[in-house]
């Protein structure tokens, strides 16, 4: 195909390898440049052992460290969006502001859910 990215071609173990190797980059590009995504880590590395200690069950446990990791996956994708924003331009513009509002908009919901979450698993 004439319009598939000239970086694609792997197949196999050898994507699954290069897959693995790119998203570990991901992470470890996030977790130095993004102040935001460091203080999640530090939330999750507190959060998740608590979680395994005060819910009630396997079921109550997994709602509550899905949720903590949840607000680690929309955190990559909002720093995706803003580094995908800021390549474009530096510029100010309403659809770069939007765009940028509505993935921090996007973590705030995130974090909100874990409140939910933990009070709804904690509280019955």
């Amino acid at each position: 195909m004439l319009d598939e990215s000239p970086f694609k071609g792997k197949t196999g173990l050898q994507r699954v390898w290069n897959a693995l190797h790119y998203s570990l980059a991901g992470l470890r590009a996030a977790y130095l440049a993004e102040d935001a995504f460091r203080q999640e880590v530090l939330l999750a590395a507190l959060l998740i052992p608590l979680a395994c200690f005060v819910a009630p069950d396997g079921v109550g446990r997994a709602l509550m460290v899905g949720s903590v990791l949840l607000v680690l996956i929309v955190e990559l994708l909002n720093s995706a969006i803003e580094a995908t924003v800021d390549r474009i331009s530096f510029d100010r513009h309403p659809l770069a502001k939007r765009a940028k509002d509505i993935g921090s908009a996007a973590v705030l919901l995130a974090l909100l859910n874990v409140l939910a979450v933990w009070a709804c698993v904690l509280i019955g």
